[in-house]
């Protein structure tokens, strides 16, 4: 994957502020001693990558692994009335092409 500086850069982003964080996000870019932009842009950028790396999986510990494995191999439950009632519904007003 081409790193970030390499890749022509055409989308754009736009977010209103208020001047507080405004006056925040630019003492810290100062901080680490680059523009706002580099700095929102980088900093945005870790926390998606971060977003989806931690949504990416999940992880459970022993008894929630066996509590899930159990759900997955029980009988399904017979549906209930609201099931019903939803699914009714659906094919009465869902349309199939």
């Amino acid at each position: 994957m081409p790193s970030a500086t390499a890749e022509r850069k055409s989308g754009r982003l736009v977010a209103k502020v208020t001047a507080e964080d405004k006056a925040l996000m630019e003492r810290a870019a100062l901080l680490e001693g680059c523009s706002l932009e580099r700095f929102v842009v980088a900093h945005s950028r870790a926390a998606a990558q971060k977003v989806v790396r931690d949504r990416k999986s999940i992880r459970l510990d022993a008894r929630e692994s066996r509590r899930f494995v159990q759900a997955l191999l029980a009988p399904p439950r017979p549906p209930t009335r609201r099931f019903k009632q939803a699914l009714a519904l659906y094919r009465e007003t869902v349309i199939e092409h």
